[in-house]
């Protein structure tokens, strides 16, 4: 059973699983990773007949999605992996079903960085599409974070993050149009990080 799992899906984000468990995604046919790293995203995607699509600065991160795309889904075009930031979508408006932002976001280096990501990815989005993105976040931990500046903090774990709150989240949503069609949730990780999982359909 076990191997039967990561062959059907990998090393996925739990909560994305959740969202292919609940059949959130079955109507949608094209699908784009935003930083897409080495695809642990994307393999059951590429498995079960989705146009598959992704995006990374890291050139050593797109051939190495474009090396599992070509052994699961040989049909699938190796030219839909592209090297690319999230402020600097290469394709066309509302072109996509679903997109994909895991531990993306939160690289942002300031609060216009991280609007310029989130807006480039809107822009691909089709009306009525969904964006899944878990980046990190405060809540939770908001006397624990020490401020650096341009809404950058050092986290316990000792890393440096761009934080949202909660409050952050529902205003976005609301300024692109979205939906939540999912509560806002977080994971703490004993008080070290949290990581939030925000779950939107676009209006």
């Amino acid at each position: 059973m076990r191997s039967t799992l990561q062959q059907n899906f990998g090393n996925i984000d739990i909560y994305l699983f959740d969202q292919l468990l609940k059949g959130t995604y079955d109507d949608c046919k094209k699908v784009l990773d935003t930083g897409c790293g080495g695809g642990r995203n994307l393999v059951y995607f590429l498995q079960n007949g989705y146009e598959v699509y992704g995006v990374d600065p890291n050139t050593e991160a797109v051939e190495m999605v474009k090396s599992l795309a070509k052994s699961l889904a040989p049909i699938n075009p190796q030219a839909n992996f592209k090297v690319a930031p999230a402020e600097n979508m290469p394709f066309n408006d509302q072109y996509f079903d679903l997109i994909i932002c895991s531990a993306v976001l939160h690289f942002a280096r300031d609060e216009a960085h991280f609007d310029n990501m989130l807006r480039s990815i809107w822009r691909v989005l089709k009306q009525g599409g969904y964006f899944f993105a878990r980046l990190a976040s405060d809540i939770g931990i908001e006397s624990l974070v020490q401020p650096l500046n341009n809404g950058r903090y050092l986290l316990p774990d000792g890393s440096e993050r761009f934080l949202v709150n909660e409050q952050t989240l529902v205003n976005y949503t609301s300024r692109l149009n979205g939906h939540l069609h999912e509560p806002i949730k977080t994971t703490n990780v004993q008080n070290m990080r949290c990581m939030t999982t925000w779950c939107i359909q676009k209006l």
